[in-house]
């Protein structure tokens, strides 16, 4: 298969991609990208085919290292994608440089189909279900690093309940480190996710600084949905009023919160611990 070579960093192509940095253009295509050898793996390995992917192979690391990072073979992803007849448009460093999102890119950049799905269909089944709520979180750093502890934590589900950000933000991808593609991930209003929690008989459990029960002191064995709030207002009253549990984490410091992503990945790892241990 012929593969198209762009080198002017003006390419009208170059533009198209560019543009799906904007959310509005994601949600008219229904596309976004997927930067780097590890995430684009990930997705890979989750069943995601990108409808094209962007090479430049002067960025590649012949040995697959970064200074003292393993980051795997570029060459050999790009072999698989080509053996599966995705597109690939080879460009040169200045055009890849212009289209790259990422300090220090490696080379590779593919399209994909946005991830997510109606709350409705996510699976919730046994007894064990455990999901992650996030409420009106903003930055997409902190969404990436709830995902990427959603994956280690082996959580079922991953919620955004009135979100501020899309699933398919270039730098929600970048800072899961690709766990997007790993986890299951919905979008809904509070209302909606607090019907869906009623429904499936989930313990809710909501993190907020006002209240005396400690986040270690809740059974988290059964069905149970985390909730965390937006960095700047945490959870809302409606959140707080419809939880089962109210939990704090301990703070002996001079603040009285935790960044949400920390927040969420203490009392997920709690969770863990009780049912590792059940």
């Amino acid at each position: 298969m012929s593969e198209l070579l762009i080198t002017s960093a003006s390419n009208p192509r170059l533009k198209g991609l560019l543009s799906l940095r904007r959310r509005r253009t994601r949600e008219e295509t229904g596309q976004t990208l997927v930067e780097g050898y590890e995430e684009i793996g990930l997705a890979l390995s989750a069943g995601v085919r990108p409808s094209s992917v962007y090479v430049c192979e002067e960025l590649f690391s012949p040995a697959g290292r970064a200074g003292s990072q393993d980051i795997g073979h570029q060459a050999d992803l790009l072999a698989r994608l080509r053996g599966d007849r995705v597109e690939v448009v080879r460009l040169s460093r200045a055009a890849f440089e212009k289209v790259s999102y990422r300090e220090g890119p490696d080379g590779l950049l593919a399209v994909v189909d946005r991830v997510g799905m109606p709350l409705g269909d996510l699976r919730v089944d046994g007894p064990r279900h455990l999901s992650l709520v996030s409420q009106g979180v903003e930055k997409p750093g902190n969404l990436g690093a709830m995902l990427r502890t959603a994956d280690a934590a082996g959580v079922d589900a991953v919620i955004a309940a009135d979100p501020v950000t899309d699933w398919g933000n270039p730098n929600v991808v970048r800072s899961s480190k690709g766990t997007l593609f790993a986890v299951p991930v919905a979008s809904a209003t509070t209302a909606q996710v607090l019907d869906w929690v009623r429904e499936h008989e989930i313990t809710l459990v909501v993190t907020t600084p006002e209240t005396d029960l400690l986040h270690t002191d809740v059974d988290y064995t059964g069905r149970v949905a985390i909730a965390v709030g937006s960095e700047k207002h945490g959870a809302d009253s409606v959140l707080l009023e419809a939880a089962t549990h109210r939990v704090r984490i301990p703070m002996h410091g001079k603040a009285n919160s935790l960044n949400v992503a920390a927040s969420a990945a203490i009392v997920l790892y709690e969770a863990v611990r009780q049912r590792d241990a059940r």
